[in-house]
């Protein structure tokens, strides 16, 4: 039998070779380890995993109900047996409200978004892809839109209908949309020109399957992204009307009117576990979305090396 000499190039080729179709670089595996690679995010996607986590298990781990009032301890300090983070002013115990807040902010946070993140695509998708005078017809509403000063008219329509979370959501929605439909048009105004879209025009593929089935697929990560960058916009948004006492109203638990109910002068130097608490959450759970928002854009750009 003929022997075949292998020369030390030809046996490492054969070896990358062999190695290559072991452990195949798929595109989820580059995604994971450009991600990881920042560690802001993956510090900010722990945040979130701990305060989404608690969110949801809060009617489980709440010591108390967040009505429940205790006139006898107002104002009790952290690191009672009874209260871990201490009681407001009324004698509420401040981690039971603390955990109902992270329920009302997230849950407006990602609703909103997702209602958001659903009309801009929609629109922009539409735009980006036909094109012409449909194009102009929704950039120029998009435009008018966006002349309109975004916070006098949020804080008109949470006064015109009364404050709740059913409503914040709608109106936040309704509002934040033309980041998403403008990011969303261009993605389209680039791929709707691309080989695989004429191929599938040439053997009559109906132009709405083409959207959202072949082009919406390749826009997918910068729509992740400034879905993720603007959760946290939604949670301050949402803290900042509920503090003015424009947003979610007591007795229901957010941490926006947490900080409004604790704004009293004496309260702040006497009391001042009773703010921190409450702003830290605040501050935190937004920096971990921008965070992770700026990790995942990252991670789903092929233009930034490993």
């Amino acid at each position: 039998m003929a022997q075949t000499n292998l020369t030390p190039e030809t046996s490492n080729q054969l070896e990358v070779h062999g190695n290559l179709k072991a452990n195949p670089d798929t595109l989820t595996k580059i995604f994971f380890r450009k991600f990881c690679k920042n560690k802001l995010a993956i510090a900010g996607a722990v945040f979130l995993i701990f305060i989404i986590s608690a969110a949801i298990c809060a009617p489980v781990i709440a010591p108390y109900s967040y009505e429940t009032q205790d006139l006898m301890k107002k104002l009790v300090p952290p690191g009672g047996s009874e209260h871990l983070l201490g009681t407001d002013r009324f004698g509420r115990d401040l981690l039971t409200r603390l955990l109902y807040g992270a329920q009302v902010s997230l849950l407006v946070g990602f609703a909103s978004v997702l209602g958001s993140i659903t009309i801009g695509t929609v629109v922009g998708a539409i735009a980006g892809y036909f094109g012409g005078i449909i194009d102009a017809i929704l950039m120029r509403f998009v435009d008018i839109v966006l002349s309109i000063p975004q916070i006098f008219l949020l804080i008109t329509l949470v006064t015109i209908f009364k404050p709740g979370v059913d409503k914040l959501i709608i109106i936040f929605a309704v509002l934040g949309w033309t980041t998403t439909a403008r990011l969303v048009r261009g993605e389209f105004l680039s791929l709707r020109t691309r080989e695989f879209v004429l191929a599938s025009k040439t053997i009559g593929t109906k132009s709405f399957k083409i959207i959202f089935s072949h082009i919406l697929p390749n826009a997918i990560g910068p729509i992740i992204v400034s879905a993720t960058l603007s959760v946290g916009g939604v949670i301050l948004a949402e803290s900042t009307l509920s503090y003015l006492g424009l947003g979610i109203q007591p007795p229901t638990a957010s941490w926006g009117n947490m900080l409004q109910d604790a704004q009293n002068f004496t309260i702040l130097l006497t009391s001042p576990w009773y703010p921190i608490l409450p702003g830290s959450l605040i501050l935190l759970t937004v920096l971990a979305f921008n965070f992770v928002g700026d990790g995942l854009r990252d991670a789903l750009d092929p233009k930034v090396n490993e």
